[in-house]
């Protein structure tokens, strides 16, 4: 998801603060204390077997339907109530969750999945192939009006006919169920990253029968069925909370918690003091007390895979030229950004690949070869001169003037941009103009600079992922006619063109490649060549920050927010 990063961030943590940490990473638990909590035989009482999570920022959860999810509360309060055929365990590698398994046949397009024996939905009635069909193909048919089905469940074979309305159903098409217990699907190409798709909660199976009884309106009955997931809704009231008790019907282990609550505050403060008053388990950590906390046993500060970036178009002068597109890069300390600026709330970073995924290189170097996030003034100097006799110039007076634009309203977004600003005047002696715009004119100009000469040079964008892929971080962002490669990298006619063109095709093996191992190795070598040749100037990775009680144990935290539902089965309440 492309969005204006700080501008959206504080937004959009207020939210999500306690919904995206509900597992901690053993691997990405770098920072304060992380859960260090172990296993404890002293389990409190099973009346006392309860967790409060406070939500900062929601009123209310605005959809529980699967098809229809995309902001982080109606998420996580959906991943309690359902699954798919296959869903993301801690360490966002996919599982099997209502398949039992599954093969790819020799085309590499046909997927065929076996369902575990004697599935049920919460109220006993039998789950079988019929039902995961009837619930993708409801997903993708344009009177559902999904905004997600189109991206995560675009490499079904015709699709796109049946979005346009050119075909009324998938089912018989690329959906198949040749018996109760088998579905298969078939994409339109070899995909392996089809799996991690297929996880994402727009592929959910729903009860079909509740959906024609009650229409639209069918996620207000869910206390009578609806879902197959390891929870049920015991009681939702807006303005204050909604509560999950277990689903007894669950084909999987059976979570220990009894209860499972998100409450409802205005904000983050109004969370964060709620949990100081012991009234909820678990609330954001606000800004202003970020580093107090920092020194508390309770405190979990989890990398997520958003990613905060500017961006150059390759069509402009002077960031056609490799050399003062590194020159630009090398020239930022990012340390002092994410401590003077962001307060440590964020990591700086390198990367386009974020930490906590699969395919995240922890030997990515910077453009100067070197894993240094504070800087490089010399190397950016003399690169900053090769640049000019590459391109004639004798000073940087007669570089272009440079704009810089990005979205207007945030504070230290425009404390970013100022410091930057700065930076490039006190090392490379250029001039660059902030150029802050509405965040709507901003998504119109970055898409606007796709092959576009006059377009803008540059920009400050983030990436929020869609799926924990790296081809959803690397083709996405820089194949050939991408949608998003708006910097034009290897769509140009400079110097190294030629190299981006190769790295590209590369990434085009990478994303049909079956063997894993090989995939994630061709992905990195390409990211570690972008990242040389300056597609993105990486800046910073956001992390989730908030206090836990340390009696809650068994929480794992991971870097997108999914809730592995048999992952309640080890999460209890010790005394």
């Amino acid at each position: 998801m492309l969005i204006s990063g700080r501008t959206y961030q504080a937004k959009f943590l207020s939210v999500a603060f306690c919904l995206l940490s509900l597992f901690l990473l053993t691997a990405c638990n770098i920072f304060g204390n992380g859960n260090t909590t172990s296993p404890q035989s002293n389990k409190a009482a099973p009346d006392l077997q309860t967790f409060t999570s406070a939500d900062a920022g929601v009123s209310t959860i605005s959809t529980l339907d699967p098809a229809l999810a995309q902001d982080p509360s109606s998420i996580a309060a959906i991943q309690m109530l359902y699954t798919g055929l296959v869903q993301l365990n801690d360490q966002l590698q996919v599982q099997p969750q209502l398949a039992q398994n599954w093969s790819v046949g020799k085309d590499g397009v046909t997927w065929t999945f076996h369902l575990k024996p004697h599935l049920t939905f919460s109220d006993g009635t039998p789950l079988t192939s019929a039902d995961v069909a009837y619930s993708i193909n409801r997903a993708l048919q344009p009177a559902t009006k999904s905004q997600t089905a189109p991206i995560y469940l675009s490499m079904l074979k015709d699709a796109n006919q049946l979005l346009t309305g050119h075909i009324p159903t998938l089912i018989n098409d690329s959906i198949l169920t040749p018996d109760p217990n088998t579905v298969v699907l078939i994409t339109s190409k070899p995909a392996p990253y089809f799996l991690t798709m297929l996880a994402q909660p727009c592929s959910y199976v729903v009860e079909k029968s509740l959906v024609q009884k009650y229409g639209s309106a069918f996620t207000t009955h869910l206390k009578s069925g609806g879902g197959a997931g390891p929870f049920t809704v015991a009681s939702y009231v807006p303005d204050s909370h909604i509560s999950f008790v277990p689903d007894t019907h669950y084909y999987g282990p059976q979570p220990q918690l009894h209860k499972v609550t998100f409450a409802f505050y205005a904000n983050a403060n109004s969370a964060y003091q709620a949990y100081q008053n012991h009234q909820v388990d678990q609330a954001p950590v606000p800004l202003n007390m970020l580093n107090d906390e920092q020194k508390q046993n309770d405190f979990h500060q989890i990398p997520q895979l958003w990613l905060n970036y500017y961006g150059m178009n390759y069509l402009t002068k002077p960031f056609d030229n490799i050399h003062i597109r590194q020159a630009f890069a090398l020239a930022i300390n990012k340390v002092a950004l994410a401590q003077n600026v962001w307060h440590g709330s964020v990591i700086p970073t390198n990367h386009i690949v974020p930490q906590g995924m699969v395919g995240y290189n922890p030997a990515l170097t910077g453009p100067d070869g070197t894993q240094n996030l504070s800087g490089n003034s010399s190397k950016a100097q003399a690169l900053l001169q090769q640049g000019l006799a590459e391109e004639h110039w004798n000073s940087v007076s007669q570089i272009p003037p440079i704009h810089l634009t990005y979205a207007k309203g945030d504070p230290e977004l425009d404390q970013e941009i100022s410091t930057l600003i700065q930076s490039w005047q006190n090392v490379l002696h250029i001039q660059v103009i902030p150029n802050p715009v509405d965040y709507n004119t901003l998504l119109r100009q970055v898409t606007a600079a796709t092959n576009n000469t006059h377009g803008i040079q540059m920009w400050e964008l983030s990436w929020v992922g869609e799926y924990p892929d790296p081809q959803n971080w690397l083709t996405y962002q820089f194949g050939k006619g991408a949608t998003y490669n708006n910097m034009n990298y290897g769509e140009n006619t400079s110097s190294d063109a030629a190299q981006q063109q190769k790295i590209q095709a590369q990434l085009a093996l990478a994303d049909s490649t079956t063997n894993n191992s090989t995939r994630i190795k061709l992905y990195q070598q390409a990211e570690q060549q972008i990242v040389n040749d300056v597609g993105w100037i990486p800046m910073e990775q956001v992390t989730n920050t908030f206090v836990r009680n340390p009696a809650i144990v068994g929480i794992v935290d991971n870097a997108q927010g999914t809730i592995p539902p048999n992952d309640w089965a080890h999460i209890y309440r010790a005394r």
